[in-house]
């Protein structure tokens, strides 16, 4: 197996926060004994046949996940190596780990076949410990994930089946690997391990992505459950979070999700207009209603019949027009400024304040009356800092976005940017992201990973209390000297000739100190091979 160095770095720990990083993803420990109990409690309550496909169907679909990342983490090495990804992670979760007997797989025709030994399997330790021996084979999520990992990998339908257990009293288990059409497709376990939805309900989309709503995490969770239950309503929502959560974008999302989806959607953002404008605007003007209004014009509710009205930063609005809104949510009709003709609309109203409207109804800026109509069915939105599980699935959306949008490639983010954007609070939440990735994408070369001197995060990269495994499983200390000192003279110096300067020295200084060795130079910076490699030779040429 290759050096699990580079793999062991990607579990980080954050203590004083209660977080454990894998990759991307907020981690858990369990111990052999709860691990142990949950798995029981489903064999009993849901019988041995449904447990069974439960959980070969969750190890699918984290192997799955894993073969995606093993290409990022290991970019140029041989097909085993990066193929070793899915074993050494296996391991380092703590199930057992694993011995390639044999491997030979031809990527161009879809050729594969394996076989692999698990030894101390922490599955068929949990499960003798409750049942006794087993006359089948009971490691059911590592068969799944072995099953998930090489499918992902190979590009096709792989079976890894477990023909031996130590669950059944043999020495480790043995997986054998191989084409899901060379198996005898009546066999039961083959069903657990297709490409169906409900295996792969944990992909990026399914986790929250749509079309800018993106997030995995509690309070996103919350929001969303909370948007099913009354988009499709004629409800008022109410969108309530600081500046910057996205309460618009949630908005547009619960509009999608409605039968009005066709019809248009209108947003005003009531602290953006002049208060001489503000009934004008939502309400329209007659023809002749004021000095210079040559014509009558439709306002926003008119120009949202049938449709969706969001008033972003409702408690803007003055007491006038708070009473015409109140009467246009009432009757559902509205009079332009200098008409007496009312006009009906059929608006579906959201709105969205980023402060308590109870103490703006207290401090007599708000109508209480409007309050008890906008507060049919409030809906948070957390802060980011409340949300950092959904950081990871940010970063990527806004990446490829931005990429889009101006033409760049750039590949991901260093570990030291990827640690300082979990650690940062995020005083302007997602609008704050969407701009720090912007102007990093803009910054970066192409084909290079964003790193802290692109991100401009206020009040400098802050170091999170961040620890990671080495390769004796000990925690120590994430940050290596070279990063270090990189983070502290980039941040003090911005000259372009003094930062070529630090960069080349630190180059070469990781070089030596891997002996010549450019991927163990790559990863001691948090850059790839080929990063190093192209940098190098860049300041050797101006040297």
């Amino acid at each position: 197996m290759p050096d699990i160095r580079d793999l062991a770095e990607q579990v980080r720990f954050t203590p004083d926060t209660g977080r454990i990083w894998v990759r991307d993803q907020r981690g858990v420990l369990l111990t052999a004994s709860v691990y142990g109990a949950l798995r029981r409690e489903l064999i009993d309550r849901l019988g041995p046949a449904v447990a069974r496909e439960l959980l070969s169907r969750i190890g699918y679909a984290e192997g799955g996940r894993d073969a995606e990342a093993a290409r990022r983490l290991r970019p140029d090495v041989s097909y085993f190596d990066a193929f070793a990804v899915g074993p050494q992670v296996h391991a380092l979760a703590g199930f057992g780990w694993s011995q390639v007997v044999r491997l030979h797989a031809e990527p161009e025709s879809g050729a594969f076949a394996g076989e692999f030994l698990v030894h101390d399997s922490l599955e068929a330790s949990v499960h003798v410990d409750a049942y006794g021996t087993s006359p089948e084979p009971v490691c059911w999520m590592q068969s799944g994930y072995a099953s998930g990992f090489a499918s992902a990998f190979a590009g096709r339908p792989i079976l890894m089946r477990e023909v031996e257990c130590r669950g059944m009293g043999h020495e480790a288990c043995r997986l054998i690997g191989k084409p899901l059409d060379e198996w005898l497709t009546e066999a039961p376990d083959t069903r657990y391990y297709q490409p169906e939805s409900s295996v792969n309900r944990f992909t990026d989309l399914e986790a929250g992505e749509t079309d800018g709503v993106v997030g995995i995490s509690a309070g996103f969770g919350a929001a969303m459950h909370l948007l099913r239950k009354a988009a499709d309503s004629r409800a008022t929502l109410l969108f309530v979070g600081e500046t910057g959560v996205g309460k618009e974008v949630f908005a547009r999302l619960a509009h999608r999700m409605s039968r009005r989806r066709d019809e248009p959607f209108i947003a005003v953002n009531c602290a953006a207009l002049p208060e001489t404008l503000i009934e004008t605007e939502l309400f329209g003007v007659a023809k002749g209603a004021y000095t210079g209004a040559s014509s009558s014009r439709a306002g926003r509710f008119e120009r949202a019949d049938g449709g969706t009205l969001f008033l972003d930063e409702v408690t803007s609005l003055s007491l006038a027009a708070q009473g015409k809104l109140l009467r246009a949510l009432q009757e559902r009709e509205i009079e332009r400024v200098g008409d007496s003709k009312t006009r009906r609309v059929d608006v579906r109203v959201m709105a969205a304040c980023n402060e308590d409207l109870h103490l703006a109804v207290e401090a007599k800026r708000f109508r209480e009356d409007l309050y008890f109509r906008l507060t049919t069915f409030p809906v948070p939105i957390p802060p980011l800092r409340e949300r950092r599980d959904d950081i990871p699935l940010l970063m990527a959306y806004l990446l490829r976005r931005f990429c889009a949008v101006h033409g760049k490639s750039v590949p991901g983010f260093t570990a030291r940017a990827v640690e300082a954007l979990f650690a940062y609070d995020f005083p302007g939440n997602i609008r704050e992201l969407e701009n720090l990735i912007e102007r990093a994408v803009l910054l970066v070369g192409d084909g290079e990973a964003i790193d802290l001197p692109q991100l401009a995060l206020r009040g400098g990269p802050s170091r999170p209390p961040a620890f990671a495994l080495d390769t004796a499983g000990r925690l120590s200390d994430n940050a290596d000297a070279l990063r270090e000192q990189a983070a502290v003279l980039l941040a003090a110096d911005t000259g372009r000739r003094r930062f070529d300067a630090i960069e080349h020295a630190l180059l070469e200084q990781a070089v030596t100190d891997a002996n010549g060795n450019l991927a163990a130079a790559a990863r001691q910076l948090g850059l790839t091979r080929r990063q190093v490699q192209l940098r190098l030779q860049k300041h050797r040429r101006a040297g």
